[in-house]
């Protein structure tokens, strides 16, 4: 099976708001709803999960049966850690609707909404061939490295530099295993699963992103968001 799992654990500290920035609305609909939607109508995702803090459960509920009339999404509980919300969704996929070696698991930021058929199409053709991979486009600014946040250590060459974005997308056998190979130092500070693969030395492919498919941070991305949606229209 294909499980589209959406991580929706965001606080919004860095939007100033009382409502976590995935709740905040963009054209028609909370910028969740929005991802929701770009998910439910990829028909080769077999099932779609969110991710939500407990204390938003109900509340999230509640938009799903406004804007989502009759879909089928599965409500989890995030954990603590972005980790640690990956392996709750891959629980709550296989404890719900059963498990197999074959199962992939695409996790997805839900304040991403500008996600494509096409970007959810490739993430499913890459991880069947090769395990995982990651969806990135080519860096545009020149990327420096600093040990101390006042020095320049070292200037990449901007060719082999990339923007991680997501989907990434996971076998979730292969991630599990990944992850159990790996010291309990090592697990502590990995913060996605493209990032478990490659601490144990697995090949991680990329497929090419947008610069629409942001991420809903601050204030002004939420008016890009919505000069994106005035253009779509």
């Amino acid at each position: 099976m294909i499980f589209g799992a959406i991580l929706a654990g965001g606080s919004g500290t860095r939007m100033q708001s009382v409502l976590p920035k995935q709740f905040l609305t963009i054209g028609d609909a909370p910028v969740l709803i929005h991802t929701v939607r770009a998910f439910l109508a990829c028909e080769e995702i077999d099932h779609v999960l969110v991710g939500i803090p407990p204390v938003w459960m109900d509340y999230t509920r509640d938009l799903i049966v406004r804007y989502c009339p009759g879909a089928e999404v599965t409500l989890f509980p995030g954990g603590a850690t972005r980790t640690d919300t990956l392996f709750a969704a891959a629980d709550a996929a296989q404890r719900t609707f059963g498990a197999s070696d074959s199962d992939l698991l695409i996790t997805h930021d839900a304040v991403r909404p500008f996600v494509t058929r096409q970007m959810l199409l490739d993430n499913i053709t890459a991880a069947s061939e090769d395990g995982a991979c990651g969806t990135a486009i080519p860096a545009i600014d020149t990327i420096l490295e600093s040990d101390d946040g006042t020095y320049i250590a070292a200037i990449p060459p901007r060719a082999r530099m990339y923007q991680m974005q997501t989907p990434q997308t996971f076998n979730i056998t292969a991630l599990r295993n990944a992850f159990a190979s790996l010291t309990p130092a090592q697990q502590a500070i990995l913060t996605d699963g493209c990032g478990i693969f490659t601490a144990c030395g697995k090949k991680v492919r990329i497929v090419m992103g947008s610069t629409k498919n942001i991420k809903i941070t601050t204030p002004p991305d939420l008016a890009t968001a919505n000069a994106f949606l005035a253009e779509k229209e």
